[in-house]
């Protein structure tokens, strides 16, 4: 029994160090627990500056330049941040700061943040932003972060996504409570699974909005959460329009297969096809897998026929190469949510199983779930889908 935890506890640490699911920074390293969201009064002319709305199940940390901590909350929190991009930024990394508060001309940057009261208040600065875009583009984008993830880590993870992909949708960050400890799993997943409610409701206030159309990006954890409010919405019977109803994007996805088949079966086959983004070598979920009894992981699932039967698009992302030694951020590294899916589909990335429809099928959708520099636009991506 002694032996059985310690392997345990063992492949938890692994998962998490070898996973980069501490978002590009190593597990070793010193990590943004606290303070680094210090306002800067320095002026960067050429920065690029992205508002990010924030929506959480963490607490508020009364420490300068942290915001929310680790620790749960039994209600809905929100704040709004104001981030800059540095304009020797590279795409897919995050150029974090080496002091505080962050120089702007070189570093990723918090430009000014505040808490955001209630409901009403956060519905309010959801329009303001939309307003701000035309017609036809008021779109919003939300990003549900994964496993050991600090709360600054998961925003500038965002923003990195949001201004790699030039997406002009308003960006919403739900954060729910990872501690950001690498030992912490069973938390994580009990924090996700309080975080279903927050996340419904959350969504409901998106489509109470002016948005024209609400897009969703999760990653490894955040799956289980998003799916999980998903399904309480169809139960519910008070389904947003089918018209606000963007594309759902599940990266590599950490729920068992077999719960995910039963979520499916409640929520039934979406009129608009989720994207699942797998690979069939990602360490972190075979480790996850191993904690969870040796259960298939949806992020790693081989029958691609079974899933897309469920109403999926899946991206197989096995035969790509890229640095993250565990396979798990391999969609962080060549693919960001973006606007631009069809142009991307349309370079011929790899053919899919059932033909040129499938393709014109997946280019249709509203927003775009790949983007990816056009040196490596011709990686072995391959596209499964119901005809």
């Amino acid at each position: 029994m002694v032996s059985v935890l310690k392997a345990v506890r063992r492949g938890v640490v692994i998962l998490a160090c070898c996973g980069g699911l501490a978002l590009g920074l190593s597990a070793c390293a010193s990590r943004p627990e606290s303070g680094v969201l210090v306002s800067t009064a320095v002026v960067a002319p050429e920065a690029r500056q992205h508002n990010i709305l924030i929506a959480t199940t963490r607490n508020r940390d009364e420490r300068p330049g942290t915001l929310f901590n680790g620790e749960r909350t039994s209600s809905l929190d929100f704040a709004s941040v104001r981030i800059s991009v540095p304009p020797n930024h590279v795409s897919g990394a995050i150029e974090w700061p080496a002091r505080q508060p962050a120089d702007p001309r070189s570093e990723f940057a918090v430009r000014d943040s505040s808490y955001i009261n209630d409901d009403k208040a956060f519905l309010a600065a959801i329009n303001r932003e939309l307003k701000s875009r035309p017609v036809g583009q008021r779109k919003i984008m939300v990003f549900v972060h994964g496993y050991n993830t600090l709360f600054a880590e998961g925003l500038y993870r965002f923003a990195q996504i949001v201004d790699d992909s030039g997406s002009t949708a308003v960006p919403v960050h739900f954060s729910w409570a990872s501690r950001g400890q690498t030992t912490d799993y069973v938390y994580d997943l009990n924090s996700a699974t309080v975080a279903r409610d927050a996340l419904e409701r959350t969504l409901r206030l998106l489509a109470a909005s002016d948005a024209e159309q609400i897009n969703i990006l999760a990653h490894s954890m955040g799956n289980w959460v998003t799916v999980e409010a998903l399904r309480q919405i169809m139960i519910s019977g008070k389904v947003p329009p089918a018209s606000k109803v963007g594309t759902i994007v599940l990266a590599a996805p950490d729920i068992d297969i077999d719960v995910f088949k039963s979520q499916m079966r409640r929520i039934g086959k979406p009129r608009k096809p989720f994207i699942i983004i797998l690979s069939k070598d990602d360490r972190a979920l075979g480790l996850s897998k191993f904690i969870a009894g040796d259960k298939d992981r949806l992020g790693a699932y081989a029958d691609h026929d079974e899933l897309t039967a469920l109403g999926a698009i899946v991206i197989d992302l096995s035969d790509v190469e890229t640095d993250d030694m565990s396979n798990h951020g391999k969609f962080a590294e060549i693919a960001e949510i973006a606007p631009q899916l069809k142009q991307v589909l349309a370079k011929g990335i790899g053919p899919d199983k059932r033909g040129g429809k499938v393709r014109r099928e997946v280019a249709g959708l509203a927003i775009g779930a790949l983007s990816a520099p056009v040196s490596i636009l011709s990686l072995p991506i391959r596209i499964f889908a119901n005809e």
